[in-house]
């Protein structure tokens, strides 16, 4: 090994490495507290394993085992997940106990061969985005100690920022696994509702709550979520949920962003112009960015307080407020105790609201493949909280809270320092199940800014272009020529189904291309002739699971078919063609090589 251990930043693909080279675990457990030992902040953990149990649960590995994909990896927990041997707190010392068993979760991470360190501070009970609500004390942000650390999941992204750790687990309800995220200048991934098991985990609002990743990069947070990813039928909110290897990133997604006249940044002039730069950078990457009233997705946001789910938090610790209020921290205690005047009639008002309120976000949803929006709108100082402890902290909820209301999934994603230092960064959320294309989209974000990782200094790594991952036995690939694909209308018809991009390519010169009479949304009619007429028609090969295939088969309709296209390479597959019948009243637009230059002749010809 070349690179000394002390010097090594801690991805999971450097400590792989380090391992391969002959590093043992043990050692990589000694750095690890030598690292939290020269950070000097004592309020990070809440509790620590000593060096002598790392040592052990070191010796427990093994040997290197391949198919343990974390082995060797130390990690934290948020103290309000199970470790069994570590008591859990949820920062609150009256409502300590100590696990039997480790949360759903951290076995499956213990199985995959990694090792729990210790269980990181957080906002009593989980109630909070600013880090600050703790008996434990107040952990430091990694970048600046002016501002403060984000909540609840404060430790973790801390611990996590400064190197110590390559990942650690947080909770997210209303952003705690993002807000901490873009304040420390790291990766925070919120997964969808239920691909990660609650069990073992202290409730914050049982129906919202997720387990949540942090990690100096997407690849990392990734394959971490697939370690953890699995059905559990002891949870009665579990899901299975894809967790399948990052697909390639979609080369033109359809992303939504709030308009200028809905954005929301409190007067921060920099994080406005950081942002637009963000979108800038994706549209320089192929994206095709619209910009909508994001009013709809702030109403649901404002119901995550102001609402019934409030009585959820109650619910979670009702024997501590009923029987010994005085242990709660005072602000956590006053916000949570507006469930005493709430009523089951309000509860149920609740629910009809957001149903209200989640068919006006619904057709924002369905014409785009992502959401984008600031991770936070401005930052919060400690001082600003000392003089006002609320408002700061529900205003860093802004481009959060509504995600779990409206079962999406999200990625925080670093994007470099803003013109006046401080960590520039923005959120990716997709629906449930798109964690895989909000990651490939959060990983190309990152290979073209190249952010630091966290506050170690050292710069996010120049990776190889990513390949995707081969075709498995579960699937099959399908050619796609119109509007299904990427960053077109009906590609969600493919992503909602699991299907993944693989490559963009040509179809063999014998075909010729329609557009079709009808619509919205406007189709091509791809048509095999002789090779003396036919040309090379532009297409996306996709893989698509084959259980859905039958299901998405039965949408199809006629002219269209299902059949056999011959790629440029003379390989063939499954893919979209035109009966000879419907291209009676077709318009011929075999010449312009694609339907996305056709596309792109309409808008010029309406402009």
């Amino acid at each position: 090994m070349t690179t000394p251990l002390s010097d090594l930043p801690f991805t999971l693909t450097a400590l792989h490495d380090a391992y391969a080279a002959g590093v043992s675990p043990a050692e990589v457990m000694t750095e690890v507290l030598a690292r939290l030992d020269a950070v000097q902040d004592p309020a990070i953990f809440i509790h620590l394993a000593t060096a002598e149990d790392l040592a052990a649960e070191a010796e427990a590995l093994g040997p290197f085992d391949p198919d343990r994909p974390l082995w060797g990896m130390p990690f934290a927990v948020k103290d309000n997940i199970d470790v069994a041997g570590m008591p859990t707190t949820a920062a609150c010392p009256d409502y300590a106990y100590a696990p039997d068993s480790d949360a759903f979760v951290v076995a499956r991470l213990r199985a995959a061969g990694a090792i729990p360190i210790g269980k990181t501070n957080l906002d009593q009970f989980a109630t909070g985005l600013v880090g600050v609500r703790s008996p434990y004390g107040v952990p430091r942000n990694a970048l600046d100690e002016e501002i403060v650390p984000g909540g609840s999941s404060s430790g973790s992204a801390v611990v996590v920022s400064h190197g110590i750790v390559p990942f650690a687990l947080g909770t997210d309800t209303a952003g705690s696994g993002r807000v901490p995220a873009a304040l420390n200048g790291i990766v925070g991934l919120k997964p969808s509702l239920g691909a990660l098991s609650a069990s073992g985990v202290v409730p914050a609002c049982r129906t919202l709550d997720t387990i949540s990743i942090f990690a100096l990069t997407v690849a990392d947070a990734h394959d971490v979520f697939r370690s953890a990813a699995a059905f559990d039928p002891a949870e009665a909110y579990s899901r299975l949920l894809p967790a399948a290897p990052m697909p390639l990133a979609s080369p033109a997604p359809r992303i939504t962003a709030p308009n200028a006249a809905s954005l929301i940044f409190f007067g921060d002039h920099v994080q406005a112009a950081d942002f637009e730069a963000t979108l800038t950078t994706l549209a320089e990457g192929g994206a095709r960015i619209d910009r909508v009233d994001f009013t709809p997705f702030y109403d649901v946001a404002q119901m995550l307080y102001d609402g019934a789910w409030i009585a959820e938090r109650y619910a979670a610790i009702e024997g501590m407020m009923t029987t010994r209020p005085e242990a709660v921290h005072p602000v956590t205690r006053d916000i949570i105790a507006k469930a005493e005047g709430q009523s089951a009639v309000d509860a149920f008002n609740g629910f009809y609201r957001l149903a209200d309120l989640r068919r006006d976000c619904a057709p924002i949803l369905d014409r785009t493949d992502m959401l984008c929006v600031p991770t936070i709108p401005s930052f919060v100082t400690r001082a600003a909280l000392d003089v006002d402890p609320v408002t700061p902290n529900s205003n860093l909820g802004t481009y959060t809270n509504f995600v779990n209301l409206l079962d999406l999934c999200a990625l925080a994603v670093p994007t470099g320092p803003r013109r006046d230092g401080r960590p520039g960064g923005v959120t990716l959320i997709a629906p449930a199940g798109e964690d895989g294309a909000i990651a490939a989209q959060g990983q190309r974000l990152t290979d073209t800014r190249r952010p630091m990782l966290g506050a170690t200094g050292i710069q996010t790594p120049d990776l190889p272009n990513p390949q995707p991952a081969p075709l498995s036995a579960s699937e099959m690939t399908l050619a796609v020529c119109g509007a299904h694909m990427s960053g077109l209308p009906l590609s969600h018809e493919l992503t909602s189904r699991g299907a993944r991009f693989l490559k963009a390519t040509q179809t063999a010169p014998c075909y010729a291309l329609y557009a079709l009479p009808g619509g919205p949304p406007a189709r091509p009619g791809l048509y095999r002739c002789d090779d003396e007429h036919g040309t090379s028609i532009a297409i996306e090969v996709w893989a698509i699971p084959k259980e859905a295939m039958g299901d998405f088969i039965a949408g199809i309709p006629a002219p269209l078919v299902i059949g056999t296209v011959e790629i440029e390479d003379g390989a063939q597959v499954k893919g979209f063609l035109c009966e000879a019948s419907g291209l009676g009243h077709a318009e011929d637009i075999s010449g312009l090589g694609g339907w996305r230059r056709f596309l792109e002749r309409n808008r010029k010809v309406r402009a």
